[in-house]
């Protein structure tokens, strides 16, 4: 019987690790995946956009080589920060489902079954893209994650999505030598797009070099070719990959599954209290980017750390 299960092996859920080890708690966390594996599948070649120290955790210094730390420097420092603490962790072991009684919560996984007194939900948002749900999205072709610009080289690409990461998508496969085409469902390219960024898009947009298509969505998708629908009518583009940036969104089912409740807002925020992090459901916390439901840019790291010490100051109250 562990004091805390923690689901979720990201930055967040780490703290919340060392938090309870810094108490004597017993805990456990467990992730589906490899350690922070929402970093791992971030693009190769990216960079935070916090500098190091807002990103450290457990008191362990983050120093990287320039003013920010790239996706490499941060892989290092939580594996070193994971080694210092020795914190125990059990990786690439999916969660199937959480059964919650009046004494103990129960967390069954693809591997085993764990009780605990309590649980805290930092699975983060990463590993649940919005779907297109269009026919052929499950080619092989079609990726809801990038990594890096090479394999697009001399391709016919579509980047789906207008905001920040299809952006930057689309600027470095096009750099890189991709034929690029957007897909676009809005009037243009988002406000909420970088502002240094947003005047490059808008310019190559402009001059032809990459080529969209607003007020349009994908219909279908073929081995060779993209069908579109667009306000002049359908259109079928030639096409080799389809990038599809639509965007991330927590695991409600998982929260949804154990009673957690929504607030009726437009973001689907989950019910909890904001100081100690607790839902509404005893004993099952939140931490990090899920407490913002669908406002996946609420949280993150430097601003959700704090979330550990709530949660493990309340669990030893």
């Amino acid at each position: 019987m562990f004091d805390v299960i923690i689901i979720g092996a990201g930055p967040i859920g780490l703290a919340c690790g060392i938090e309870a080890q810094k108490k004597s708690l017993s805990y456990l966390i467990i992730d589906k995946g490899c350690l922070v594996n929402s970093i791992y599948n971030y693009p190769l070649n990216m960079t935070f956009f916090s500098t190091s120290d807002k990103l450290e955790i457990g008191d362990v210094p983050f120093i990287s080589h320039g003013a920010k730390p790239n996706r490499f420097e941060a892989l290092e420092y939580y594996r070193r920060v994971a080694s210092h603490y020795d914190l125990n962790v059990k990786l690439y072991e999916k969660v199937e489902k959480i059964e919650k009684d009046s004494t103990s919560i129960k967390v069954v996984t693809e591997k085993g079954e764990y009780l605990g007194k309590s649980i805290v939900l930092s699975t983060g948002f990463y590993d649940f893209p919005y779907m297109m749900n269009v026919e052929g999205e499950d080619l092989p072709k079609v990726k809801h994650y990038y990594d890096e610009p090479h394999p697009y080289y001399k391709q016919n690409l579509i980047v789906v999505g207008a905001a920040n990461s299809a952006v930057d998508v689309a600027l470095e496969t096009y750099r890189k030598g991709a034929n690029v085409t957007m897909v676009v469902r809005e009037s243009g390219i988002l406000d909420s797009v970088k502002y240094w960024v947003k005047p490059d898009i808008e310019n190559r947009i402009k001059e032809g070099s990459i080529k969209a298509y607003f007020n349009s969505n994908i219909t279908k998708i073929e081995e060779d070719k993209v069908h579109i629908q667009t306000p002049e009518g359908p259109k079928t583009l030639d096409n080799d990959f389809v990038l599809a940036m639509t965007g991330y969104e927590p695991n409600f089912s998982l929260m949804e599954s154990i009673g957690i409740q929504f607030q009726e807002d437009e973001f689907h925020t989950p019910v909890y209290n904001q100081e100690t992090n607790e839902s509404n459901v005893q004993g099952v916390y939140l931490a990090g980017v899920v407490c913002g439901g669908l406002k996946t840019n609420k949280w993150f790291i430097e601003n959700s750390r704090v979330h550990a010490k709530n949660i493990i100051n309340h669990i030893c109250s």
